[in-house]
């Protein structure tokens, strides 16, 4: 039996790329819906996602009055996907950065797993960004994995597959850093609640049009949000 699927994108400024986006989940994938939520994006890119939806019914927009923050737009897809009765829920970047090829894989892995993981640092994945931001990553995550001390590569990604009818008693809500750190708290919390996760390689391409949505601060508020975590482990 089919699993009722949806793929979730968070949208600011992606006019340029959010029409192939949708045309690529949408050829390879034409069983899922499609959710993005847009923080009212100064260009515009909620227009076109409108435009779109006229002619496609399984295509979901919520347009937020202001930029709100990456990690409350997932914790709100999160919640649309349970009040929908979604079995399964995919996050991923909007950016073409994340292959739409790959999400049968997380599908196929959901049945069996309540976590998936699309990882670039586990064996057979790539990550094609430019060299100073590739070490950065390739080294923040061993950095995390060794102060986590966890059987896992990849923290940071946000290509995700949940299996909502297996995670019990988890929400995003749950996770309380914010920002890009929000997706190393997810990892976190769903790894100490015991849940069966697995990473599936990936190849991570570096976007080709629009600008990186990351902020400078967001690197040293990801080190303070990991040792806070890691002292709170030490104390329970």
């Amino acid at each position: 039996m089919n699993k009722k699927t949806l793929v979730f994108t968070a949208t600011y400024n992606e006019f340029e790329n959010i029409r192939n986006f949708i045309t690529n989940v949408k050829d390879l994938n034409p069983e899922v819906d499609i959710l993005i939520i847009d923080d009212n994006s100064p260009d515009k890119t909620y227009e076109l996602i409108e435009d779109i939806k006229k002619k496609n019914n399984n295509i979901f927009l919520i347009k937020r009055s202001h930029k709100l923050g990456l990690d409350t737009a997932h914790k709100e897809a999160y919640d649309f996907a349970l009040i929908n009765k979604y079995d399964y829920l995919i996050t991923m970047d909007a950016d073409l950065s994340h292959d739409p090829k790959e999400i049968s894989n997380f599908i196929k892995y959901l049945e069996t797993h309540e976590f998936v993981i699309g990882s670039r640092y586990t064996e057979g994945g790539k990550c094609l960004m430019n060299s100073k931001r590739l070490l950065i990553s390739k080294y923040g995550n061993l950095f995390i994995k060794f102060i986590f001390n966890l059987n896992c590569n990849e923290f940071t990604t946000s290509y995700r597959g949940f299996n909502l009818s297996k995670l019990e008693n988890f929400h995003l809500n749950l996770i309380k850093e914010k920002g890009y750190s929000f997706f190393m708290g997810t990892v976190y919390h769903i790894c100490s609640k015991k849940f069966n996760f697995i990473e599936i390689p990936i190849v991570f391409k570096d976007r080709q049009k629009g600008k990186s949505k990351i902020p400078k601060i967001e690197i040293f508020r990801t080190l303070i949000n990991l040792f806070k975590l890691k002292f709170k482990k030490l104390k329970q």
